[in-house]
């Protein structure tokens, strides 16, 4: 149960040492966004916010309290789609999802009984991300990739599914542009989310509920350093608002 202030990467190698486990160079760890989240203290008491005109509007519209329609818009550059009880946005960081990821899910009662505690996403997950890799270095001298995911909905599916939200020591996206397939055809489009599907992978084995296992361990994928530092991070993974055919 991780608390404001935790060290996520003492917490993680103490778990691998009690499981009888090591990481290894080329590991990659996937962290649920919720742990770092609490650990960056990311909460926000919904009684220190003021809704504006606009939160209030909108919250009529949506039907949700318009403390939390505030703090949404807080945290997201636009408004996408909206609907009785779902409100759809850009988030600052650049993804599109639901309410900005502010979640009031797995958050003790005796931390909020009044449920007016809300959990934000990390200021700059792929910063968060980073320095959890750089301290895992610091602390092993191994080199291992980091995955901070989230549980977010897609525009032509049901249901939710874990996507990196965060991503340090990998290319997040793979290009095979230029390759050929088995039949020595030239790829032209396909692009791997490799990080995505990490992501995917171990929220399937964190669960979404009562599971209490918010990190999840890779092993056997081969990591590769972006060369352009352009390329770091969640960034090649979102889609240009002007390609977007779901805008």
């Amino acid at each position: 149960m991780v608390q404001p202030g935790d060290d996520l990467a003492v917490l993680i190698l103490d778990a691998l040492t009690e499981m009888g486990e090591a990481l290894t160079d080329d590991d990659v760890i996937v962290l649920a966004q919720k742990i770092v989240s609490k650990a960056e203290n990311r909460y926000l008491d919904l009684r220190t916010v003021t809704p504006s005109e606009e939160a209030s509007r909108l919250a009529k519209e949506v039907g949700k309290d318009p403390r939390k329609v505030q703090a949404i818009l807080d945290e997201s550059n636009e408004v996408v789609r909206k609907r009785e009880g779902v409100l759809i946005v850009e988030h600052r960081l650049g993804f599109v999802h639901a309410n900005a990821g502010i979640d009031q899910s797995n958050i003790s009662h005796e931390e909020d009984e009044e449920d007016n505690l809300c959990l934000l996403l990390p200021e700059d997950s792929d910063t968060s991300a980073r320095a959890l890799r750089e301290e895992i270095k610091k602390r092993t001298g191994l080199r291992v990739g980091v995955v901070i995911n989230d549980s977010l909905g897609r525009a032509w599916r049901n249901g939710t599914l874990g996507l990196a939200i965060g991503v340090a020591g990998f290319t997040a996206l793979e290009s095979y542009i230029g390759g050929t397939d088995i039949y020595g055809r030239e790829l032209v489009v396909t692009a791997v989310a490799a990080a995505d599907e990490m992501a995917a992978g171990a929220s399937l084995v964190m669960g979404q509920t009562s599971e209490k296992t918010p990190v999840v361990l890779v092993r056997g994928y081969q990591p590769r350093e972006p060369v352009d530092q352009t390329l770091r991070g969640i960034g090649p993974l979102i889609r240009d608002k002007d390609v977007d055919l779901f805008r």
